[in-house]
């Protein structure tokens, strides 16, 4: 498998925004039959506070989402109705600093502990502040909703800390100028200039000391505590699961036995099965949701063989990976690849 296809299949979004992206569609008349159609995911699957999804699996239910609304904007809309303690650690550590450029710092900072796709770079000028979001891993079709969902958040984010609407900003979107420009003047409340290289916000200079109502000197320093333990358990690969899905991507042909995976992790057999079970899942779910993932990528993303996909997920008999891939999406390899 290409790098680039596993880092798409690797788990890097929090569940918190697809259920509130889901939550948005319910307030809309849309339940959840309608909503996960054709995306390979259920509701269940976004209740577990480990269970991140990876790039592809919210790239499906984003599509879904747009296609259901008819709003190629709808990041917009996420993204200014999300609340602060939505974003967990972040959020808190938000709202609890002294200004707006601590603010800055601390979304700079800490913003891939729960969005790892995309970083956030920070550029201090003696005119001005620049924030610039970059692509770990390309967004292709959610682009649009992705950047408009953080341009949301960092407005929805600074209303709620400061005294004032601060729109004194320069805006730029990495996205042809749609049609639709004049909704992001409409929603976001300052002019955004579309075609550029990367999502970038400045800052004028004169702002970065303007006060947040909410700074709490003791909450700030809480939060920024949990947020460095976070960072740190992401710099080394995320909690358990997360890591142990990681490296089943990495397997091809051979999946390691729960034994054997222990043993990788430096555990016994029921320790692994105890902090698995403590973040919600279990050896055999991440299995099975691995190759659930890589089987429908290389039907659909391929021309290989089905044989040769059941081969390369470890399965030595292809009716036995037919049958599997029949409880999985209730229909064949074949259908499947033919569109049916």
């Amino acid at each position: 498998m290409s790098i680039q296809v596993a880092a798409r299949l690797r788990p890097a979004i929090h569940p918190t925004y697809p259920r509130l992206l889901c939550a948005h569609l319910h307030s809309r008349g849309f339940d959840n039959a309608t909503i996960f159609e054709g995306t390979r995911l259920h509701w269940e699957q976004l209740l577990g506070e480990h269970r991140y999804l990876s790039l592809e699996q919210m790239s499906r239910l984003i599509r879904r989402s747009m296609e259901l609304t008819g709003e190629p904007w709808l990041g917009l809309d996420i993204g200014g109705v999300t609340s602060v303690s939505a974003h967990g650690p972040l959020g808190f550590a938000v709202v609890s600093a002294p200004d707006l450029g601590a603010v800055l710092r601390v979304v700079s900072r800490f913003v891939g502990v729960r969005f790892q796709p995309v970083t956030v770079q920070l550029r201090e000028e003696p005119e001005r502040m620049v924030l610039t979001m970059e692509e770990k891993e390309n967004l292709e079709e959610v682009r649009e909703y992705v950047n408009g969902a953080v341009l949301a958040t960092f407005f929805h984010l600074v209303d709620t800390v400061t005294s004032r609407r601060l729109r004194d900003l320069v805006v730029a979107m990495p996205i042809p100028e749609p049609e639709w420009a004049a909704v992001y003047t409409e929603k976001l409340g300052c002019p955004v200039r579309f075609g550029a290289s990367a999502l970038t916000i400045e800052v004028p200079a004169a702002l970065l000391d303007t006060p947040c109502l909410t700074a709490d000197p003791g909450l700030h320093r809480t939060a920024l505590r949990d947020c460095e333990h976070q960072l740190r358990q992401l710099q080394g690969g995320g909690p358990l699961s997360q890591r142990i899905g990681v490296q089943l991507l990495g397997c091809e042909g051979h999946y390691p036995s729960l034994d054997e995976m222990a043993a990788r992790h430096a555990m016994s057999r029921r320790t692994l099965i105890r902090k698995l079970k403590e973040e919600g899942s279990s050896y055999q779910e991440l299995l099975d949701e691995v190759r659930r993932e890589l089987a429908a990528w290389y039907l659909l993303e391929t021309t290989q063989p089905v044989e040769r996909i059941a081969e390369k997920l470890g399965y030595q008999d292809p009716s036995n990976f037919s049958r599997t891939f029949q409880r999985w999406f209730g229909t064949t390899p074949l259908r499947m690849r033919r569109g049916q």
